[in-house]
């Protein structure tokens, strides 16, 4: 076979050797193949690139792993935070400052939002940019919302430096001792009847207790009524405290002052009993605030313990209901 190359040349009608040479080589194979080497290297350089990651880009990865799961658990604990702020805030609002008679912080105050809409410009653009921004501003609002509480509470320290004789008043233990209760009964709020089976609005709380059972004053005040009577509440007593604070003691068995006897926290008011509408013996127990009944287990929570606190409550927002009566 020959070595060389022949092209038919038209005018002289015969074939002619052509000749090799070097750029003509360079030009017609080396470097078409080495494009074609270049492009394919350079796409499966990206192709793989895409798929095998560097060592740094790696590490890169990993910590931005982390750091994002660390941004998503600081989060929860944000907002675990802000749900216990919120039960401060209000038992701020509607048992401390409702006690010392001061204004409640207005909502708008307490929410407050935050001027300047580039604010969190700094961590914008980032693949993470939103998990970062609401992070910050979860930060920010539960700062200042502590601020405000912790305020909050200054002022309640400054009104109870004033109103030593208030807090003397206030109703703030047990009308029965712990080691007298046999059961908590029914609790503040909106509860079925046992004796009229119609759902009714339970304005106190029942202590249930052996009969003659002693029930204590549980801050300082006049005897404003006492009433004998086998409907309804039944014997049952009335105290101003003043300041717009008045308690309530009913079915009980015997009545130990009378009206305009001035007491003081722990003096002896009555025993227990189960007069007018009661299926068993107990105390029926009502706060009231310049006329509007509140719950009165936020006001003897400094005579509990957490645990104890904690149990009355959830047992207060249950559903049983083993005694009642007509309200006045």
């Amino acid at each position: 076979m020959s070595k060389h190359n022949y092209r038919f040349n038209h005018d002289t009608l015969s074939f002619e050797k052509i000749e090799k040479s070097i750029l003509r080589t360079i030009y017609k194979v080396i470097i078409p193949q080495f494009l074609l080497s270049s492009i394919l290297g350079i796409f499966m350089f990206i192709g793989t690139s895409y798929i095998i990651k560097s060592p740094v880009e790696k590490s890169l990865s990993e910590n931005n792993n982390n750091l994002k799961l660390k941004y998503e658990l600081l989060n929860k604990s944000f907002d675990k935070s802000a749900k216990f702020l919120d039960k401060l805030q209000k038992r701020d609002d509607f048992v401390y400052r409702m006690i010392f008679q001061a204004t409640p912080i207005p909502t708008s105050v307490r929410n407050a939002g935050f001027g300047g809409s580039d604010r969190y410009s700094a961590l914008k653009g980032y693949p993470s940019s939103e998990l970062m921004v609401n992070t910050s501003l979860k930060l920010d609002i539960l700062s200042k919302q502590m601020v405000v509480q912790s305020k909050s509470y200054d002022e309640i320290v400054n009104l109870v430096k004033k109103k030593e004789k208030m807090l003397a008043c206030i109703p703030a233990i047990q009308p029965i001792s712990s080691g007298d209760l046999t059961r908590f009964g029914s609790g503040f709020g909106l509860r079925f009847h046992p004796i009229i089976h119609k759902m009714r609005m339970h304005t106190g709380i029942d202590l249930t207790a052996p009969t003659g059972t002693k029930i204590y004053a549980p801050g300082d005040g006049v005897v404003m009524r006492v009433e004998h009577s086998r409907s309804g509440y039944g014997n049952s007593v009335r105290v101003n405290h003043g300041f717009g604070i008045v308690t309530v003691y009913a079915h009980l068995s015997k009545i130990n002052v009378r009206e305009g006897q001035t007491v003081k926290r722990g003096d002896i008011i009555g025993l227990v009993g189960s007069t007018g509408l009661s299926t068993c013996p107990h105390l029926h127990y009502e706060v009231r605030i310049n006329g509007t009944p509140v719950n009165p287990v936020n006001y003897y929570y400094n005579d509990l313990t957490d645990e104890e606190y904690k149990k009355m409550t959830e047992m207060a927002a249950g559903e049983e209901t083993h005694s009642y009566e007509n309200e006045k």
